[in-house]
């Protein structure tokens, strides 16, 4: 540690600590627009001016000085910070008034009003006048995607953007043409930008030239109530901020969480809101002469009940999705044990995880912040670019840090980092001791669901435990073998043994002809589920499952209840409800108690309070929010254990497009452009290729 005094006061920093870093931790405000946490140093805006005392007679930029390159005192006294003294307020006043030379006076109409940096800092650092009446400096604004809007005349080229592209989403897709007055920021040829994390770019942007396009002139930041949710798009459970105006979605931003997704977010989880409300089952529909009709709750709960009385337990089944929150899952789960069920699974895609063999055997044991501690990552049948961008920025960011052996098994694809291809199959895991370096001391093994929803599923996993715990993946302190989960819902499902019991089927086997005769689907749209059983579906969206059902049930979007979620790596997150459901609509735990109510299977609770009373007593890890319930490696043993009998097939992602992965998506325009470019872009690389 390095002491240093800041306007009087005397500090321990540690020595590579920059002096803007110094300053803040002594309580002191530092103005910033190229300066960022998170991204290199630019010190190109040279708005962090401080005063050095024994240093050279100007300012100097307190992002790019580090703590270490000052000088002590003629007699070893700390060295001495202003912040606030004459000169330093003297060359503060000077930059905003450079900075507003050109910049336009748009603050009526732009969108960054009451949210903007630069507003801010011309209040609290600047002047109230200018010395400049030249002809302001006009750019044109650039097509750069249908995700973000360019307004290019209020560009101060801070670079945030440029450096966010190159070094987080690891695309580069953003750039600088001309030099000094003629410099403008744009894309190669004003192109769409590539990559999965560009809506970030809009909240890095200091000033209004870089704003969220499906937002543009909907609301002002003070109309929005801001209710703090978690991201349902992958199962990476990134905090996020809903804002919304009444009962509509107006906006979904990040919430900075290091732990999990740091202040990122991926662009699906940001622009799906016009999919929350388009396609939606706001009322109760049954089937009758082959066609869908509006019903009333009490109708479709006697339609329900007739088929349920009529139908042997073994007969029936039910298949929970992948945006359920634990809290109807459990409610599922009580539903079907009153009614002798056996037959139900939370694992849509058929995964062959169970959880049977401990919470080791299904979740992200190294954690998501422990990628950072990594030395080697091998990861098998999975394309985390895809599956999870944000998960995937997290190994870039240690890549980026060097001393990183990566090798991938499966699909070749471009993660946005460097790795050794090792193989495509099954084959390639079984001689994994050939490629690892050795000497690892914190390897981790990633298991994507590409391996994990083949038929030999369930032996690809026990091979990579065998591998993990033979190459010592897992040891004291340290356990490196990891699945990364693609639904939000699953690992919160496992963990309530939503699995089928003794003698019943999984999710692939209840949608085959002729296996039963009535399938409860709650909210399950990506299974096939044959002609033939009765369905009852209980959802959101008129998606494949709507399509499916011989009743609807309409239910709650992720951001119209207040659910629980676990995460991959096993974290459980809490989200609060932002608005409420359309019409009829109502929460899947209430639609389930009203339903068992009339199916003389009533229920233990009649609140949400009760509920979770219920779940906290038979699953006690479920009320520690923010916590992960870690798991025991030494199960793995179990797991390694059981048959490892492999086909030769490769490896292949369960995820083609990123963009259309669940019901809301979907229904979603603009995931629909952004999807029709991705596949617009990867067919015109193949034809250069």
């Amino acid at each position: 540690m390095t002491k240093i005094i800041v306007d009087g006061n005397e500090i321990d920093v540690p020595a590579e600590y920059t002096l803007l870093q110094a300053c803040e931790q002594a309580g002191a405000e530092i103005p910033r627009f190229c300066y960022h946490e998170r991204l290199s140093i630019a010190g190109n805006c040279r708005m962090c001016l401080v005063e050095v005392k024994g240093g050279p007679p100007k300012p100097v930029a307190s992002c790019a000085m580090g703590v270490r390159d000052l000088r002590p005192g003629p007699n070893g006294e700390p060295p001495v910070v202003f912040t606030k003294s004459d000169m330093v307020k003297k060359a503060r006043h000077g930059v905003m008034e450079f900075l507003l030379i050109n910049h336009p006076l748009d603050c009526p109409i732009c969108d960054q009003g009451g949210e903007c940096d630069l507003q801010d800092q011309a209040m609290a650092f600047g002047v109230d006048s200018s010395r400049y009446a030249e002809n302001k400096r006009a750019v044109e604004d650039k097509y750069i995607g249908p995700l973000v809007r360019t307004s290019m005349n209020r560009c101060i080229h801070c670079t945030r953007c440029v450096r966010f592209t190159a070094e987080v989403a690891g695309t580069g897709d953003m750039g600088a043409i001309g030099r000094g007055e003629d410099m403008e920021i744009t894309t190669y040829l004003e192109t769409a930008m590539g990559s999965e994390l560009q809506g970030n770019v809009a909240d890095l942007c200091p000033v209004g030239a870089l704003l969220p396009k499906p937002y543009s002139f909907k609301a002002r930041s003070w109309e929005l109530t801001k209710t703090r949710s978690i991201d349902v798009m992958d199962a990476l459970g990134s905090a996020i901020r809903v804002d919304t105006r009444g009962r509509e979605v107006m906006r979904i931003l990040p919430r900075i969480n290091d732990a999990v997704n740091e202040e990122w977010i991926s662009d699906k989880t940001r622009q799906i809101v016009d999919g929350l409300k388009a396609r939606r089952l706001d009322r109760p529909y049954l089937r009758e002469a082959g066609k869908l009709r509006p019903a009333s709750w009490p109708e479709a709960f006697a339609a329900i009940k007739t088929k349920v009385q009529s139908t042997r337990p073994e007969r029936i089944g039910a298949i929970a999705g992948d945006l359920c929150a634990v809290e109807e899952m459990y409610a599922l789960k009580l539903l079907m044990e009153k009614l002798g069920v056996v037959s139900i699974d939370c694992r849509q895609d058929g995964a062959k995880l169970d959880p049977r063999f401990g919470r080791a055997s299904y979740i992200f044991n190294p954690t998501v912040a422990g990628i950072e501690d990594a030395d080697a990552i091998i990861i098998v049948g999975s394309n985390p670019r895809r599956e999870s961008p944000v998960f995937n920025a997290r190994i870039r960011k240690r890549w980026l840090r060097g001393s990183l052996y990566l090798g991938g098994i499966g699909e070749k694809a471009d993660l946005t980092y460097d790795y050794n291809y090792l193989g495509a199959g099954p084959e390639t895991l079984a001689r994994l001791s050939e490629f690892l370096p050795e000497n690892c001391e914190r390897p981790i093994l990633l298991i994507g669901q590409g391996a994990l929803t083949r038929p030999d599923g369930a032996s690809v996993l026990a091979l990579a435990a065998k591998t993990a715990l033979s190459l010592g993946f897992i040891k004291d302190g340290w356990n490196g073998f990891g699945v990364l989960h693609t639904a939000a819902a699953r690992v919160g499902g496992l963990d309530l043994g939503l699995v089928p019991q003794s003698g019943g089927l999984d999710a692939l086997a209840m949608a085959q002809p002729g296996a039963l005769d009535v399938v409860f689907n709650l909210g399950a749209d990506e299974i096939d589920i044959a002609p033939g059983a009765f369905v009852i579906y209980q959802g959101t969206h008129g998606d494949r499952g709507a399509a499916r059902a011989d009743v609807i049930l309409p239910g709650a979007t992720y951001t119209e209840r207040s659910g629980t979620f676990v995460n991959t790596e096993g974290r459980v997150q809490w989200a609060e409800r932002a608005n409420f459901p359309p019409g009829d609509a109502r929460e899947d735990w209430a639609i389930l108690r009203a339903l068992s109510a009339a199916l003389d299977a009533k229920l233990p609770f009649d609140s949400l309070q009760a509920l979770r009373a219920r779940l906290y007593e038979a699953y006690p890890h479920f009320q520690k929010i923010d916590a992960i319930a870690a798991g025991d490696g030494a199960t793995l043993k179990k797991l390694a254990a059981t048959d490892a009998s492999t086909t030769a097939a490769p490896f292949v992602s369960p995820i083609t497009d990123f963009f259309m992965t669940n019901p809301i998506a979907r229904a979603s325009a603009v995931m629909a452009e952004c999807s029709a470019l991705a596949r617009a872009r990867q067919t015109s690389l193949q034809a250069a290729e």
